[in-house]
């Protein structure tokens, strides 16, 4: 009977540790906001991936206020969490948070903008510099700037948050492609803006990108000068150029906007020609690959070129292209952004995430 008892207690030890071993891993999922559409598909995505996959989650949204996502990655530390996955606010703004993870060993994966902390484990995004790139190559083809012939146009710019890594990849992206045509004159940027600051939207209002558009038109086109292209870097401020060209501009002319996101009222005004392309993201794609790196650092299993070849989406291995302090490089997994116009609509039906109506336009499914 002793035995037994032994027996019994001995199997009753091992059980537990298996319930232990093998309890649900905790899963911080920080986010910025849910004023644009876009995070909320990305939180979205990745609360059900990881749901699916088993594990307990615990998704936050910071209303675009530093503060609080300081203080939201603060209670996911205390609540146990076993990886962070966060998408900041302000890249640099979050090192009491970080730092509190690095003391707690709680491995951190930068989503979609890179985080300034060496806490980072790792970097999960779209080829940023590359959007800004396809912007600007959509602008060179549109306007033929390969052959101007003596033709010149003029064109504008429209960047993002000062405090997101990204935007600064982005303009660099569309300014680099497009800045050899500024300088032989084939290009000109009537108000003189060309500096990432000067053009620069906080929080990437669109409100913020409509009053400075307006500025713009008022002051530089209001005599009829002929405005050809208007780089936007993302679907929220393209919406405040649009509404400005709908309002202010003078010209008769159809005025090139890009964009990027993919967001639905955007994807409305690419419809009925008010915008003229955006560079689309497939976050999907970005929650399955987010997933996979997860599951295997929980497992202490990551090996980046390896994985690479296991995820069923493109995506690329970089270690040279982002730094979290000087010559910290972050291991990154980089997948490959879609241009999309009212020709290749269909692409984002094809996803499984839009319908398309009757009437042409496109809803989220």
């Amino acid at each position: 009977m002793k035995k037994f008892l032994l027996f019994v207690l001995a199997l009753t030890i091992v059980f537990s540790a298996y319930t232990v071993a093998f309890a649900a891993k905790k899963i911080g999922i920080s986010m910025p906001t849910q004023s644009l559409e876009r995070w909320n598909r990305d939180g979205e995505y990745l609360k059900a991936q990881f749901d699916q996959a088993g594990y307990e989650t615990q998704l936050t949204y910071s209303d675009n206020k530093n503060d609080q996502q300081v203080n939201d990655i603060d209670n996911m530390i205390s609540w146990g969490a076993d990886l962070l996955i966060v998408a900041a606010i302000d890249g640099d703004g979050l090192n009491t948070a970080m730092d509190r993870a690095a003391e707690a060993g709680i491995p951190v994966i930068a989503y979609d903008r890179l985080i300034g902390n060496d806490a980072v484990t790792y970097y999960i995004s779209f080829d940023n510099y590359t959007v800004g790139v396809l912007q600007g190559k959509f602008i060179e083809a549109a306007l033929g700037l390969k052959n101007a012939d003596g033709k010149v146009f003029n064109i504008e710019f429209t960047a993002g948050d000062p405090a997101d890594n990204n935007a600064g990849y982005f303009f660099r992206g569309g300014f680099d492609t497009l800045k050899p045509y500024i300088d032989s004159g084939v290009l000109k940027v009537i108000s003189g803006q060309t500096a990432f600051q000067q053009v620069a939207t906080a929080q990437w209002s669109t409100d913020t990108a409509l009053a400075r558009a307006q500025n713009i038109l008022g002051s530089y086109y209001a005599d009829g000068t002929i405005l050809h292209a208007w780089l936007a870097n993302n679907d929220s401020t393209a919406a405040g150029v649009t509404q400005a060209l709908d309002s202010d501009y003078a010209g008769d002319n159809a005025v090139i906007v890009t964009g990027q996101d993919g967001d639905i009222a955007n994807l409305a005004n690419i419809v009925d020609g008010k915008q003229t392309m955006t560079v689309y993201k497939n976050v999907a794609n970005e929650a399955v690959v987010t997933l996979e790196v997860s599951k295997a650092l929980l497992n202490g299993e990551v090996k980046g070129e390896e994985l690479v070849k296991s995820f069923p989406v493109e995506c690329a291995y970089d270690t040279t292209s982002y730094f979290t302090s000087p010559g910290h490089y972050t291991p990154s997994f980089l997948l490959v952004p879609t241009v999309v116009t009212k020709d290749n609509l269909d692409y984002l039906v094809d996803t499984g995430l839009y319908v398309k109506g009757e009437d042409g336009y496109l809803k989220a499914k």
